[in-house]
């Protein structure tokens, strides 16, 4: 008979639930049965107890991230400022630096943005992790270079497609943000996620700066805008990020939205109406002043939440287990970061839930 022992843990995550005195018995291969503590214990009375620490459950999700902006080093300041840091180093983006930071990635189930072809490549030949790898697109272009791009867009997406293999990553498709891209552009990108059923992101209502582009054209956004002589009038005014993501149909998609801080009610209902899911990366946000989103809307709405950890140009690291410490300090309770780390960070990828339940392989267990 094989040598048992019952694992367990201060959080445990059961039947999509996070609970208290429970655990799992293994083999050492596989899970053999799930359960309270003291039942599991009574079953097995050879078996060892073994505590593996905070957590116990499904592999935590880093549901967004950039490896391509290697390992740093980190930006502190305004948004605006950030996306002149991003500009101005973009020529060290690239394979090499995806390489670099993906170790230092504990989580090996990943969406991560790529900018760079030969990134996209290396995901699908020598997968780093399981996930998604979005192709990131912008432009602010005239209507016939609008068409050329979505063409080569096209041309990219399908041949990556035939690279997929069973398990391992897919790839997905990334319209920048809002602001980035003309409203014909994201209405084809879109278009063109859906028409090749793919994994959809967006960045979205990340600052406040972005937000008084949208609304007013005023702010630090605008500035950049008049600086590098992109043209202010490509999007209409007087809306939200997210009421401009609908009127141009990207809600219809049902994308995930990451960032969503600066958001209000209306904001989250429109959300909530159209499915949408929300990837959180709380110590960017911080990091970049454009504060933490508003949880409890997205709660009272039942958005549903995804943890990221954006790239270590914004964060100090890549590991989601700081963003859950984080919020932990901020009193969010630590069964509902739980799931969002878990579930949320699977659905937000377009994959279905994980569970622990007898036959699941051990490897598949995450302890920490």
């Amino acid at each position: 008979m094989p040598h048992l022992q019952i694992w367990t843990a201060a959080h445990v995550l059961l039947g999509g639930k996070v609970c208290r005195g429970a655990g799992i018995v293994t083999d050492g291969r596989s899970v053999v049965a799930t359960g309270e503590t003291a039942e599991l214990r009574r079953r097995y009375p050879s078996a060892a107890v073994v505590h593996k620490g905070r957590y116990l459950g499904p592999a935590l999700v880093n549901a967004h991230t950039h490896l391509d902006l290697g390992l740093g080093p980190t930006f502190a300041g305004s948004f605006p400022d950030f996306v002149r840091y991003v500009i101005g180093g973009s020529g060290r983006r690239g394979r090499a630096a995806a390489v670099q930071a993906a170790p230092h990635a504990p989580q090996k189930l990943l969406g991560d943005i790529a900018a760079r072809e030969e990134v996209v490549d290396w995901w699908l030949r020598e997968p780093p992790a399981a996930g998604v790898v979005y192709w990131e697109v912008l432009g602010l272009l005239p209507p016939r270079r609008e068409r050329e791009l979505l063409a080569a867009t096209r041309a990219r997406l399908e041949r990556w497609k035939r690279l997929e293999r069973p398990g391992g990553p897919r790839v997905g498709l990334s319209p920048h943000a809002p602001y980035s891209l003309t409203p014909g552009l994201m209405r084809g990108l879109v278009e063109l996620a859906r028409d090749l059923e793919l994994p959809l992101v967006i960045h979205a209502a990340e600052s406040p700066a972005e937000r008084d582009y949208f609304l007013h054209r005023k702010g630090g956004l605008a500035d950049l805008f008049r600086e590098q002589g992109w043209p202010l009038d490509l999007h209409p005014t007087g809306l939200s990020p997210i009421a401009y993501l609908a009127e141009v149909g990207a809600l219809a998609a049902r994308p995930t939205l990451v960032h969503g801080v600066q958001v209000d009610e209306e904001d989250v209902r429109v959300l909530a109406e159209y499915g949408a899911a929300v990837v959180s990366c709380p110590r960017s946000n911080l990091g970049l002043e454009a504060g933490l989103p508003p949880y409890a809307l997205y709660r009272r709405h039942e958005v549903p939440l995804a943890l990221g950890t954006d790239s270590r140009a914004s964060a100090p690291s890549l590991d989601v287990r700081d963003e859950l410490t984080l919020l932990e300090g901020y009193g969010l309770p630590i069964a509902e970061l739980l799931h969002w780390a878990t579930s949320g960070g699977r659905a937000a990828l377009g994959l279905p839930p994980a569970q622990l339940q007898i036959g699941t392989k051990l490897e598949q267990v995450e302890f920490w």
